[in-house]
């Protein structure tokens, strides 16, 4: 019978992992821990080998995944930017994905997090926390019928997202990306330059890979472009958001608020329990403090579709390289 060993698996993963082992016929290895040099040996006499790895492997564990006959790693999310394709090719390791496994609950966690920024949510609950029940300007909002929605990126879930605005609200939509969505042009309007669409929003909400290219491409430059009393949405990777010109630009009154459901520090904390601990992250500390910032710990993918999706898709990968050599999820 193929044996593959899953490491990085939480409790909500199991019903799924167990369900899809039995209808394939396929005895699965269960391990919280992650793939490290301290629990590479542990795949020996395993065919196959899923992830959910954020932190980057050495070349020892490549190599001894070689030694010990895997061909394959199985990543169980969309990012895969903790492998380095050098050292599998080295090591004829095939890398893969899931590219898509639930663009609808990134969209609506996106669109919820808008709406919180728009509508003052974090300032009402703490002056309700404050019993302070007055109707005042601070928390007067605008509806979001009337505003102008920038989304940067419309791949599977931006597009998704710019549907729910345009369709759902009634919101005029602008749109950047490198390749435009044909099929999006009764719904927004493409502009040339994310400069251009960010200077006409109210909300601005990005969906963009982590790149070389994309690194720190919301800078302080960018910011100060923004208009005035904007907000801004991060669901897509920390990495190309310059967390430091964020704050700035906020504290400045550029931009009224912002949702981060991703920080570029996040890699060994998101996802983690670190409490009782004390943070040595200043910029993670003011982030949380802060009641114009809603943070959290890149959860905006978090249901049970995605998770099912997630195991099924990565496990798939695992059985086509093992019978076919390869596999269309293949990203090295």
């Amino acid at each position: 019978m193929t044996k593959i060993k899953l490491f990085g698996v939480r409790e909500e993963d199991i019903p799924y992992i167990e369900s899809w082992a039995v209808e394939n016929e396929v005895s699965v290895d269960l391990d919280h821990r992650l793939l490290t040099e301290e629990t590479v040996d542990s795949v020996q006499g395993f065919d196959g080998v899923s992830l959910s790895q954020q932190l980057p492997l050495t070349e020892m564990v490549y190599s001894k995944l070689n030694t010990y006959g895997i061909k394959q790693i199985a990543q169980r999310s969309a990012g895969y930017d903790c492998y380095d394709f050098d050292l599998a090719n080295k090591y004829d390791l095939i890398i893969s994905n899931v590219p898509s496994y639930s663009p609808e609950s990134i969209a609506e966690y996106t669109v919820s997090q808008a709406l919180n920024l728009v509508r003052n949510y974090n300032d009402i609950q703490q002056k309700t926390e404050e019993q302070d029940f007055r109707w005042q300007p601070a928390i007067l909002s605008k509806s979001i019928k009337d505003l102008t929605v920038a989304v940067i990126g419309t791949g599977r879930i931006g597009s998704i997202v710019a549907k729910i605005f345009a369709n759902g609200f009634g919101s005029k939509v602008l749109a950047y990306d490198v390749i435009k969505n044909e099929q999006l042009q009764s719904i927004l309007t493409y502009k040339d330059t994310i400069t251009e669409i960010v200077q006409e929003a109210d909300i601005v909400t990005v969906h963009i890979p982590a790149s070389e290219e994309n690194d720190y491409l919301f800078d302080a430059q960018l910011f100060s472009n923004f208009k005035e009393g904007s907000v801004f949405i991060n669901c897509a990777r920390g990495t190309v958001v310059k967390t430091s010109a964020l704050i700035e630009a906020i504290d400045k009154g550029i931009i009224k608020g912002a949702a981060l459901d991703t920080y570029e520090g996040e890699k060994g904390l998101f996802p983690s329990d670190q409490r009782g601990v004390e943070l040595e992250d200043p910029l993670l500390l003011s982030l949380i403090k802060r009641k114009d910032i809603i943070l959290s710990p890149h959860i905006a993918f978090y249901t049970d579709a995605a998770v099912k999706n997630l195991i099924v898709d990565a496990l798939d990968a695992t059985i086509e390289v093992l019978q076919t050599g390869d596999t269309s999820l293949r990203v090295n």
